[in-house]
């Protein structure tokens, strides 16, 4: 059997990249890491085959994956963007992107969208991590001992329908629904931030639940929603009563620590079938 093309770890926060770097190592493909200043975890990544762009960098980011002879390209880890004032000294191959997407450019998936198109038209291949590593797309049904009640059940039918709509408008991939109440929907601040937030709104009564899924029509190979036991541990603090993830739309890292977690702080962590 041939090898395996060379991959290229575009690596943004989270362990994800190092995860999928591990897993290279373990089948003896050949990887490098395009690591996001900024963004990646350092420590994670020493020792490992990479160089280090900023944001702005587009142009030397695509020189640096041909000059490695990179085939394959997957998106790994979230990456904090808050619009152009993200960008650091943009060089001329970024502009010129931009430039060209204008008004179009309307949010995260809007983006993300583009820069897969384009580097597909410089001749690399986009890979999802889930079709890297087994075991992390979230799947249907309860991840530990706890199960939803009926009225926890409706708040995340609410907490689906309201993604619906934010997806659409792509603005965003979460909301924490309690009681039948909105406490708050998921923006450029991320998870923990969405958590930390609605934890001094809560009601009194039983606890809210974080619902998490991925955006109609979102480009799959990229920023699919995900959960890890820092979620579990944030929700806990904040009060709220569980988790619900999409099946098959979002990814679920350190699953046994997960159910550990949520087990003994009494959440609920649940798949559930997202119509779309």
């Amino acid at each position: 059997m041939p090898p395996l093309p060379k991959l290229g770890i575009v690596a943004g926060g989270g362990s994800l990249p190092a995860r999928l770097a591990s897993a290279c190592r373990a089948s003896g493909r050949d990887y490098f890491v395009l690591a996001l200043e900024g963004q990646a975890d350092a420590a994670s990544l020493a020792g490992e085959p990479s160089a280090w762009i900023r944001l702005g960098e587009g142009g030397r980011g695509i020189e640096l994956l041909h000059g490695e002879k990179v085939s394959d390209l997957v998106f790994a880890g979230p990456v904090r963007w808050h619009g152009f004032k993200s960008l650091s000294r943009p060089d001329w191959r970024t502009v010129q992107f931009f430039a060209r997407l204008g008004t179009a450019l309307v949010g995260d998936d809007s983006l993300l969208s583009a820069v897969v198109k384009e580097l597909e038209k410089e001749g690399f291949r986009v890979v999802a991590p889930e079709s890297l590593l087994d075991g992390f797309l979230a799947v249907p049904g309860p991840y530990g001992r706890i199960e939803p009640d009926e009225e926890a059940r409706r708040d995340i039918d609410r907490g689906v329908a309201v993604v619906a709509v934010l997806g659409r408008l792509d603005i965003g991939q979460g909301v924490i629904v309690q009681q039948g109440i909105v406490l708050g929907v998921e923006a450029a601040e991320g998870t923990d931030r969405l958590i930390e937030r609605c934890g001094a709104l809560r009601r009194n009564g039983p606890g809210g639940v974080l619902v998490k899924a991925r955006k109609p029509g979102q480009e799959r190979r990229v920023d699919l929603p995900a959960i890890g036991p820092q979620t579990v541990r944030r929700a806990a603090e904040s009060g709220l009563r569980g988790i619900a993830v999409q099946a098959g739309g979002a990814l679920v890292f350190e699953r046994d620590e997960v159910v550990r977690l949520a087990d003994d702080a009494g959440l609920f962590v649940v798949g559930v079938t997202v119509s779309e």
